[in-house]
């Protein structure tokens, strides 16, 4: 009995085409399921994970009463964040410093003065600094918080139980 046949059959029984596209299915299957790969996992999941705090610049946020979400913020002192549309966790609320509104007031001699604004809407609107702490991967290009990028300038929405609102990133810190 040949081996191969005028066909191109092995044996007389199998095609050596049939027997080259099983080899092929099977290669395929054992490279997906059982050769382990990095599908699936971040480069940066690999990085070391270090605490951050990011300094935010809320503007202008319109409140009725101010004080009571100041209030809120200390009491509670987590508040879930929101990057590029992307939940990235939840950061610890480290520090609340409210700012005064004030108007630019020119002097008599010319000069011009910061005053606090006198004007009845004014209370309705809060300008606050906020320190958020939380972890973060720390890579060459700075630090990442649910795969997103951490860096002055960026928009940062939190959120919590009875707020949702936007801040610009003003200051981030590496702690070790």
């Amino acid at each position: 009995m040949k081996l191969l046949d005028s066909k191109g059959r092995l044996f007389g029984k199998i095609s050596i085409l049939d027997l080259g596209a099983a080899l092929a299915i099977f290669l395929v299957i054992v490279g997906i399921f059982v050769v382990p790969g990095k599908s699936g996992t971040s480069t940066i999941a690999q990085v070391a994970s270090k605490p951050i705090e990011v300094d935010v610049i809320v503007r202008g946020l319109g409140v009725s009463d101010p004080q009571a979400l100041i209030n809120q913020f200390s009491e509670t002192k987590k508040t879930n964040i929101v990057i590029r549309n992307q939940p990235s966790g939840e950061f610890e609320i480290k520090d609340i410093k409210p700012l005064p509104r004030t108007t630019v007031v020119p002097q008599p001699d010319g000069s011009v003065k910061a005053l606090p604004d006198p004007r009845p809407e004014v209370v309705y609107f809060q300008d606050m600094i906020l320190t958020l702490r939380g972890d973060a991967q720390i890579t060459d290009t700075g630090a990442v918080v649910g795969q997103q990028k951490v860096k002055i300038g960026t928009l940062i929405e939190l959120e919590g139980k009875d707020y949702n609102f936007n801040t610009s990133t003003i200051a981030v810190r590496i702690m070790n």
